[in-house]
């Protein structure tokens, strides 16, 4: 990794690739220009880089002027991948795999930004690494890779690689990155330069608790719950699942209908298909393939359950998905 001077204007790069997330890109850019703002002097340049040069569009539509990463790529001290969309815009790197691969090598630091990590997963850039995606992203990494395993972090540091969930996160990862080279009290006042009083720990949570997403502060069906996120592939029983909680079946069913409105078997089987429609909108999965990765003996069975909760197809969903 390049050596870090203080008394040098340090160039960082942002690789963006096609509906980018724009609220993850402004959280790491904009403390830059705080930064230099700040100190009074240049300590920070960003450079927008695409594959070609050409300008890239966000999700939000706005479009970014962009150096070619080729050409201007071995002048960063970091290039970062900015991702968002899913499966097409991330096919849409691909052609610079290799050139990332060489930055790397000739010792510039290489990091991902929200779905930004599938890129270097896809460019063999996280073999054998600590890093983290956006947890949105997460299943269908491991699906597509699963010899790498991402962490439920903010943000990591893995040596010459740096990995940010996205979100309002740049912000805890660029605290973290000034602070590394001007010093903590330093990237203090950069972070409260954007209200951003209360800075978390790298391994802080991307989402809110379990309480919080499923309504509840029952133990014994937080564990359930919490069980059923972990185990979709391969689908527990009532039995196993009451065991685990500590409670009878029948306990266990009076739970979830007072708590979530719903059976267990149904509140298991929309978890499944949350996550089902997650692989379809972002991975390359075939429809069988996503079948069986939320637990259901086929195709067929997959799709009618599907169609009954979201009132489409998964080969409709799909077709609406390439017509964008």
């Amino acid at each position: 990794m390049k050596a870090i001077d203080a008394r040098k204007t340090q160039r960082i790069g942002f690789l963006l690739v096609p509906n980018f997330a724009l609220m993850s890109f402004a959280s790491a850019a904009e403390p830059l220009r705080a930064a230099n703002l700040i100190a009074g002097t240049e300590l920070y340049e960003a450079m927008y880089l695409s594959v070609d040069g050409r300008e890239v569009t966000s999700s939000s539509g706005l479009s970014v002027e962009c150096s070619d990463l080729a050409s201007f790529g071995i002048s960063c001290h970091t290039i970062f991948v900015c991702a968002g969309g899913g499966p097409r815009d991330w096919a849409s790197a691909e052609p610079a795999h290799a050139t990332l691969r060489r930055l790397a090598r000739q010792g510039v630091r290489i990091g991902g930004i929200s779905s930004g990590a599938y890129v270097l997963a896809a460019a063999g850039l996280l073999d054998n690494r600590d890093f983290t995606i956006h947890w949105e992203h997460a299943d269908v990494l491991r699906e597509a890779f699963p010899h790498l395993v991402p962490r439920h972090a903010r943000f990591v540091f893995d040596g010459d690689r740096v990995t940010c969930a996205g979100g309002i996160a740049p912000l805890d990862m660029m605290h973290a990155m000034v602070a590394e080279r001007m010093g903590s009290h330093f990237a203090r006042r950069v972070s409260d330069w954007f209200l951003h009083s209360e800075v978390a720990e790298p391994g802080a949570p991307q989402r809110g608790s379990a309480p919080e997403r499923f309504g509840t502060h029952h133990p014994a069906l937080l564990v359930v719950l919490e069980k059923m996120e972990s185990s979709i592939e391969r689908p527990l029983g009532r039995s196993e699942m009451s065991k685990l909680a500590g409670v009878s079946m029948r306990h266990l069913d009076r739970l979830f209908l007072e708590s979530m409105r719903m059976g267990f078997l149904e509140t298991y089987r929309n978890i499944r298909l949350d996550h089902g429609r997650r692989l379809l909108e972002q991975s390359p999965l075939s429809i069988s393939e996503v079948a069986f990765a939320t637990g259901f003996s086929s195709a067929g069975h997959f799709s009618r359950t599907f169609k009954a909760r979201f009132g489409l197809t998964p080969n409709s969903l799909r077709s609406k998905i390439s017509s964008r």
